[in-house]
């Protein structure tokens, strides 16, 4: 005997619209880089390019933009690694605390995400001179771990507070030590978050102008630096190639949290 299965209602008119308007506004602004990284010369009102030219593409690995592409992924790779190692104690510890305690320590957490990046960077400059890393690599890592860490501690905070610690006393009272329980216990169970803060700290870093341009005072030149000062220079083409370089590891990034989630999804229970 067949089941009644009820007939699958169609779409309203307005959400194939939004659907194609949210579309348009994420992949046209990604044709236009990739024309105007192609194009010999764009005037208006010409709807397209006149010529086609790789010109740009070719010289990236060995021109400012692979540099300073090379200094922005050392740069991020560093500030996920620390920020994660960082951030999984913090975000542990502050799942322990209790109301209002808690509350207080996540919105202090929280306020180097929160504070704008100009006034975040204003503060960080400060401290940077004092330590004498203001201007160099390792003062603009400093200040990009800054929001990297509070974003991850955040993250990690809300697992460990939804997970129960029954697996955590069942091993202390095994005689497991505090390190033990958190590599064979915790730090298992939370895999799979600590994949998606790295990636999220790395684009944090990544795709950071504010604390790059005040800590680092244009010395460390970083893509999102090198693609500003091509826009102010005029140079339209190379601009639209750094631009594309910036775009690439976000759009990895989400590709394989994506993939993550949907083997997770696929997984028997």
């Amino acid at each position: 005997m067949r089941a009644n299965i009820p007939p699958r209602r169609a779409r309203p008119a307005w959400t194939w619209a939004a659907l194609v308007a949210l579309t348009l506004s994420t992949l046209l602004p990604l044709a236009v880089l990739v024309l105007q990284s192609l194009a010999t010369s764009w005037r208006w009102p010409l709807l397209l390019p006149d010529d086609y030219t790789a010109a740009g593409w070719r010289t990236v690995a060995s021109g400012a933009l692979g540099r300073s592409a090379l200094t922005s992924a050392l740069l991020a790779m560093a500030t996920a690694l620390a920020s994660v190692l960082a951030a999984l104690p913090i975000g542990r510890s502050l799942a322990t605390l209790r109301a209002p305690w808690r509350h207080v320590a996540a919105a202090l957490v929280f306020l180097p995400v929160a504070a704008p990046p100009i006034a975040l960077g204003a503060g960080l400059q400060v401290a940077t001179l004092q330590l004498g890393v203001a201007g160099s690599a390792v003062g603009v890592w400093l200040a990009h771990c800054v929001p990297a860490i509070g974003y991850a501690a955040l993250l990690f905070m809300g697992v460990f507070g939804a997970r129960g610690r029954d697996d955590e006393e069942a091993a202390r009272s095994l005689g497991a030590s505090g390190l033990q329980v958190w590599w064979h216990v915790l730090l298992p169970s939370v895999r799979g978050v600590i994949v998606e803060a790295l990636a999220i700290c790395f684009l944090i870093s990544w795709a950071q102008v504010a604390l790059t341009l005040l800590i680092g005072g244009g010395a460390v030149r970083a893509l999102p630096i090198e693609v500003l000062a091509l826009v102010r220079a005029g140079q339209d083409r190379d601009a639209a190639v750094g631009a594309l370089l910036l775009v690439v590891p976000a759009m990895l990034a989400l590709s394989a949290l994506r993939f993550g989630a949907r083997r997770t999804d696929a997984l028997p229970a």
